[in-house]
């Protein structure tokens, strides 16, 4: 006792100093921090638990729409975050050579000093790796790997005829991961998995989806990655024992301008690092700057379920594919398939509506600039993060009148030219500027082909009950997730989904 009273005047003295360190930094943070006069959630002032509480909701896409709606087009969402929700903005960050990706994509490096196209922050690195993997993806590659998506699309179509044919409702969004991650390992190494008819490597798109979670909540999280990592290592490590040549994919037109590092150093070589975001998008597109990946799996899930709830849309564009085209074998790319402007319409509708990437891509002012930076006419203090969340700008209204409501028609008429050029500019779901995504022609590719060959072997429609409300807001629901007419997309540094349930019904007419 006598030393517990002893130790009192220190403990009180304790408390006092550790109440007093917790006023002055949350007084610094609200009223002296050099973004203290930005509007915002006060928790989001005070700390980035705020944006990890978010990362792990997997809705940060949601969080960041509403402030904007309670706090207007500028909003702290972090201590030294701001975010802004204009076109000015997204032109005075994105189109900015005074402006860098932020150093926080650091913490999602593989292997220290080995940077992937994603995370690379030197503009000439990025450069040189986007015009490397840009060799895949220009005109020559898209001719070059059509057929693997062609043939890989087919597999889908026959496996959706083997489950339709009892009018049992179809569970979508593991099919089309299955699809985009077949086709995105046969690109890449030349590798079949086979997840679309054969159960044994389906083990890979969630343990993929797994390790996008761990990545957006904490960057250096490493146990959850195992499994997924060894499943690179053994593509690689395969691809590796035969002669360069001896396929058609991204490993044959790099392996001779990138560092593989040989067997035994896989997991420190560059062609690690862009493998481990190359195979990360064929599951859930959290690595936006390469092929399709999820991209196909989220916009196509997108359409399947925003045109089941919109018959006049629908029927639109099944007249037109299947007017365009004479026979099966003619969906593919060429003048036939530019020419269906309808059905480019529903993809940019749908990404509009549920991006495959709603994220903030976050920026911030070189460290060789000294200038002022102005962002949208805010002075924006050194060292701030700064980003437009691409869902939000998606869904401004000043940009995209209604913009929950699902209409095609939006692109092509009804509108001035003004408001087109408008619209245009601000439709950013693969990014802007010079980080836009490599592989946007190529999702565009594989998402025309999917729709198309569904829409000319099958007629589908929601399925009945409430079965078919997968995917769906829920009236009553949280503010931002309200919306039954709305796909509802879950943002794990990309974006993942559940559902739609659909029932297809085969056309006796199809051949």
């Amino acid at each position: 006792m006598e030393l517990l009273g002893a130790a009192m005047p220190a403990l009180v003295y304790l408390g006092y100093v550790i109440v007093a360190s917790v006023v002055l930094f949350v007084s610094y943070r609200l009223t002296l921090h050099p973004l203290s006069a930005y509007p915002g959630p006060i928790a989001a002032k005070l700390t980035d638990f705020y944006n990890l509480y978010h990362a792990a909701s997997m809705d940060e896409h949601v969080a960041i729409w509403r402030n904007h709606q309670a706090y207007g087009p500028v909003i702290r969402h972090g201590p030294n975050k701001l975010v802004f929700n204009s076109l000015r903005a997204l032109q005075d960050i994105y189109y900015n050579d005074r402006v860098t990706k932020s150093n926080a994509y650091l913490n999602i490096m593989q292997a220290p000093n080995v940077h992937s196209v994603f995370t690379v922050i030197d503009k000439q690195q990025h450069r040189a790796k986007r015009r490397l993997i840009g060799q895949a993806l220009n005109e020559h590659g898209m001719r070059l790997f059509e057929p693997i998506i062609l043939e890989q699309t087919d597999i889908f179509i026959e496996q959706l005829s083997r489950s339709c044919t009892k009018g049992a409702p179809i569970y979508m969004s593991p099919r089309l991961r299955y699809l985009t991650l077949d086709i995105v390992t046969l690109l890449a190494f030349g590798y079949p998995l086979h997840t679309q008819t054969e159960q044994k490597n389906r083990f890979v798109s969630d343990g993929i989806l797994r390790m996008t979670e761990a990545l957006q909540i904490l960057g250096h999280i490493r146990e959850r990655r195992k499994p997924y990592r060894s499943v690179v290592k053994m593509l690689i490590g395969s691809r590796m024992t035969e002669d360069k040549d001896a396929k058609q994919d991204l490993y044959s037109m790099v392996a001779d301008q990138i560092n593989t590092g040989g067997r035994e150093n896989i997991p420190t070589s560059d062609l690690w690092a862009e493998a481990i975001f190359l195979f990360a998008a064929g599951s859930s597109y959290s690595m936006h700057h390469t092929y399709g990946g999820d991209t196909t799996a989220t916009v196509t899930a997108a359409l399947f379920f925003y045109l089941s709830r919109a018959p006049d849309c629908y029927s639109k564009l099944a007249r037109e594919i299947r007017t365009t085209f004479d026979s099966r074998d003619e969906i593919r790319s060429g003048p036939k398939l530019t020419s269906c402007r309808y059905l480019r319409a529903c993809i940019d509708e749908a990404l509009r509506m549920s991006p495959p990437a709603p994220r903030t891509p976050w920026r911030q002012q070189s460290d060789t600039d000294d200038a002022p930076l102005i962002i949208d006419g805010h002075a924006v203090p050194r060292g701030t993060h700064i980003g437009v969340n691409v869902y939000s700008i998606l869904h401004n209204d000043e940009y995209f009148p209604d913009p929950f409501a699902y209409t095609p028609e939006r692109w092509l008429s009804g509108v001035s030219e003004e408001q087109t050029k408008i619209m245009h500019e601000a439709f950013v779901p693969f990014s802007a500027g010079t980080r836009i995504w490599a592989g946007k022609a190529m999702a565009y590719l594989e998402t025309s082909v999917l729709i198309s060959k569904t829409l000319w072997h099958f007629d589908f429609e929601k399925a009945p009950g409430k079965v078919g409300e997968l995917g769906a807001g829920r009236s009553g629901g949280a503010y931002g997730r309200h919306r039954p007419g709305e796909f509802q997309i879950h943002n794990v540094i990309s974006s993942t989904h559940e559902g739609p349930n659909v029932v297809f019904h085969t056309r006796a007419s199809a051949a």
